[in-house]
């Protein structure tokens, strides 16, 4: 059995990585997150894209443990902000991962902006660092439009108020294999799978 290291804490995107992978049938390979290895220290995130970001952490991890690591970078990225909070999107509000400031922050910044010019994408990048062998970085997005109000007790982030195109339910009301199947990281994952499959 290989083990593969993803360069998170977040229970919720190590069980993602997981069902992907068992979905691809990869089953000589175990995904272990940053709670199941020795500690090290984690660099901040200081890039200014989601690729510089993704693959920083997988170097840092790939480096300290030895294994293939995996990392992402995601956030949202509103049409009517030039893209913004972009990689700052887990900290918008200035406290990082406070999902209810940051969702009440970017509400209220679009609250003139009209329906139709409301466009946003999910994005992720995500680096698999194979130590001494290989570096892969792919990208993933996921558009759709940010509605006023949130809905749903799924996802986390801005899931609450991104209704993907084609779709009349936001993120947050969707099934885990739902979001898997069309999510900004479940696309950029994927890409990752034929690589996978290799360790």
């Amino acid at each position: 059995m290989t083990r593969a290291l993803l360069a998170s804490r977040n229970a919720k995107k190590l069980r993602e990585l997981r069902r992907i992978v068992a979905a691809e049938g990869i089953a000589r390979l175990e995904i272990v997150g940053l709670d199941e290895v020795p500690a090290f220290p984690e660099a901040p995130e200081t890039g200014a894209t989601f690729e510089e970001n993704a693959l920083a952490k997988a170097r840092d991890a790939a480096r300290e443990t030895g294994m293939p690591a995996i990392a992402d970078d995601s956030g949202i990225a509103v049409d009517a902000l030039n893209g913004m909070p972009g990689v700052l999107s887990a900290r918008w509000s200035g406290k990082h991962g406070d999902d209810d400031a940051n969702l009440d922050l970017l509400l209220g910044q679009l609250g003139d902006v009209p329906d139709e010019r409301r466009g946003a994408a999910f994005v992720c990048a995500a680096a698999l660092v194979i130590p001494g062998v290989d570096e892969i970085v792919v990208r993933g997005e996921w558009r759709g439009t940010l509605i006023r109000e949130r809905r749903g007790t799924g996802g986390f982030g801005y899931d609450p108020i991104f209704v993907p195109a084609g779709s009349a339910i936001t993120s947050a009301e969707m099934s885990a294999e739902e979001k898997d199947a069309e999510s900004h990281r479940g696309r950029a994952l994927r890409q990752l799978v034929p690589h996978l499959q290799r360790l």
